[in-house]
């Protein structure tokens, strides 16, 4: 029997919602085994209350890690540390780094140099570098739950809530102290605001439209070059070769636009032809390219 692919978990706790652990934990288990649990922040604040009730559950090691400086996080230099550590000792075959911390992206890069594969997981606000210098980054608020269900939340088809129930909400997810609202830059202010962002997960946003998944030039690019390079003599790509393709030159996941199969985000996009949908021959081809290989002007 083979042996699982051995997983390093290091999360920047100062950086990441403790709402959606069971989420990433969920995730990894499908992709190996994570035998390595690291969690870097200063945990003498009160902001991180959210991790640490999650921590020993997970059997996740907490890793403290005092702000040497004023404005500055020592936690991030710690984990970076000990992930080049871990590579050249323990060598698993992939890490996750939990974080949406740009600063992370020479460190996944020499990861992969090393031969490593980096799973990120992050916001959707995650800066753009970071995100593609992964082997594959995950947007958590567009994950399911560990039941395999969305996190319940309000959708594109939902309708508006009344005034009044508004307002209460929004009293309700503004209130605090007085003396933090008097301070909207301090380090109570923040931490009062990541307490109440991890207590509650994000709601999923909407699943991505036709039109916008065709408005996003670079996705419409990757998956025709995917297709293209996938193709037969007439055209024709299998699915899980196209899959193949596009995980071998970017760090694109479906799910971050609201889909969990590629094959599904293939056909929302309505640029390709598709065949025996929904078995395992499932084939798309290039709108553009008619059967007799010649090309006809974009949709």
């Amino acid at each position: 029997m083979d042996k699982p692919a051995q997983i390093a978990l290091l999360i920047d706790a100062d950086n990441a919602t403790a709402a959606r652990i069971d989420v990433i934990l969920g995730e990894l288990s499908r992709l190996g085994e994570t035998n390595v649990r690291r969690a870097y922040g200063n945990w003498t604040k009160s902001g991180l209350k959210a991790w640490q009730e999650v921590l020993h559950e997970n059997a996740i090691r907490p890793v403290q890690q005092f702000d040497l400086s004023k404005g500055k996080n020592a936690s991030d230099i710690a984990l970076a540390v000990d992930a080049v550590h871990i590579l050249h000792t323990q060598r698993p075959d992939a890490f996750a780094l939990v974080s949406s911390d740009a600063d992370f992206t020479p460190l996944v890069m020499h990861l992969r140099e090393h031969g490593a594969h980096v799973y990120g997981f992050g916001d959707a606000k995650t800066p753009a570098p970071f995100q593609s210098a992964c082997t594959r980054f995950l947007v958590l608020d567009r994950l399911s739950s560990a039941s395999g269900q969305a996190d319940a939340g309000p959708t594109a088809s939902d309708e508006p809530a009344p005034a009044a129930k508004r307002t209460t909400r929004a009293r309700k997810a503004t209130a605090a102290p007085t003396t933090v609202a008097k301070a909207p830059g301090t380090a109570a202010t923040r931490s009062a605001r990541k307490t109440a962002e991890d207590a509650v997960p994000a709601a999923p946003p909407p699943r991505a439209t036709r039109a916008q998944l065709r408005g996003d030039r670079k996705l419409v690019a990757l998956l025709r070059r995917a297709v293209e390079g996938a193709a037969d003599d007439s055209g024709w790509a299998r699915v899980g070769t196209v899959g193949n393709h596009i995980s071998n030159q970017s760090s694109f996941d479906p799910r971050n636009y609201g889909y969990a199969k590629l094959s599904k985000l293939l056909e929302a996009t309505d640029l390709f032809d598709i065949r025996d949908v929904g078995g395992p021959g499932m084939a798309v081809r290039d709108r553009r390219t008619s059967t007799n290989g010649t090309s006809t002007p974009n949709p």
